[in-house]
């Protein structure tokens, strides 16, 4: 590991320096080095790549710190305060029901909907003991996953949020703007209404994917419940063993 920086280019080295910089330093503080202190880091960085390494991993440990905090924070607050956590969301289930389980989701993300026809069982099988609450999290790398989001927000606008989620799921292969409209057609949705909602959707949508950020989410599905938070492919099994007495 000590000998990682010599083999790596000047442009590459300083660019990890400006982020070394820029984790110890309030914004408005940095600023770029003149060429002579520049060379001086770099043979210092070459010596003692050490020093480096560390600052990513204190950086890195912060990080974890801060998100564990926000986790307990949430969990508390769901606790304490269920009804506030889930704001807004849409719910299905019992309210209140002494399981509360959260949901992170997207639209285009296959593992979703593979959790979804687990979760349909769960509320089948679980009826008076839990409530579902979904949150939006579109990942960047899907194309429609945004999309997918506001229109499934403007039918809940109508009532037909679960309706709209079960249809999306289902046809995830042809997400786009015609099968949002066709949907919504045959929900018997007010299509002035709903296509006027979309354009409002954002807003709640962010806030759910704040929340994701602040909790440090890695990834679609994740579920929160009972203290305890799980993500990825999930079986019934694994989500009913969380479920309180």
């Amino acid at each position: 590991m000590g000998h990682f920086f010599r083999y790596l280019p000047t442009y590459l080295i300083l660019s990890l320096l400006c982020l070394v910089l820029s984790w110890s330093f309030p914004a408005q503080a940095v600023t770029y080095p003149n060429p002579q202190l520049e060379q001086q880091v770099l043979d210092v960085l070459r010596k003692h790549p050490e020093a480096i390494i560390e600052s990513v991993q204190a950086y890195q440990q912060q990080q974890q710190q801060q998100i564990n905090q926000s986790r307990q924070v949430f969990l508390e607050d769901l606790q304490a305060n269920p009804e506030a956590v889930i704001a807004n969301s849409p719910t299905m289930g019992t309210i209140p029901a002494k399981n509360v389980l959260i949901e992170f989701s997207d639209f285009q993300c296959p593992y979703c909907a593979e959790a979804h026809k687990k979760l349909q069982d769960l509320l089948v099988k679980h009826r008076n003991e839990v409530t579902l609450v979904y949150k939006n999290l579109p990942l960047p790398t899907h194309s429609e996953a945004l999309s997918a989001a506001k229109a499934a927000w403007a039918a809940n606008q109508q009532g037909k949020f679960w309706e709209y989620h079960d249809a999306l799921f289902t046809n995830q292969k042809q997400l786009g703007d015609n099968l949002y409209l066709d949907i919504a057609k045959k929900l018997n949705l007010d299509m002035e209404k709903f296509n006027s909602d979309r354009l409002l959707a954002e807003p709640s949508i962010k806030q759910d994917m704040q929340l994701a950020q602040k909790l440090g989410v890695p990834g679609t599905p994740f579920f929160v419940m009972n203290g305890k938070n799980y993500s990825g492919a999930v079986q019934l099994t694994d989500i009913e063993s969380k479920l309180g007495s």
